[in-house]
């Protein structure tokens, strides 16, 4: 039987531990995109389109989906995600994080993605 997500916030107050975990199900937006940061590492970036639950929706012209900004910084997570296309259910489990940098012409910017630890394809398209 799934948890609903009032369950999940019970048990997790229950278990007084901080913990940052992120678990998504939703479409892969397009082919992941490879690349390579300055410092040399490599990584794998897509977008996840996630169903908004109904409940979540606060009112009739609340937004249906979500767009989710992944990262995929190790090997094996690179690897899995390379292989994808667009349309692909999948599931990502990681944690959320907030990135800083500062472009060559303009102030400090941050941004919301979140970091996958674990990937599944659930149906392909």
């Amino acid at each position: 039987m799934p948890t609903t997500p009032a369950a999940t916030v019970r048990e997790a107050v229950a278990d007084t531990t901080a913990r940052n975990e992120v678990h998504l199900i939703g479409r892969v937006s397009a082919p992941p995109e490879q690349r390579v940061m300055p410092s040399g590492d490599e990584l794998a970036v897509f977008r996840l389109v996630v169903d908004r639950p109904a409940a979540a929706r606060h009112g009739p012209r609340s937004p249906t989906i979500d767009t989710v900004d992944i990262v995929c910084w190790s090997a094996a997570t690179r690897r899995k995600a390379s292989r994808w296309a667009g349309g692909e259910l999948v599931a990502v489990d990681g944690a959320l994080l907030r990135r800083f940098w500062k472009p060559p012409a303009g102030a400090r910017v941050s941004r919301y993605e979140v970091e996958a630890f674990a990937l599944q394809v659930l149906r392909r398209p």
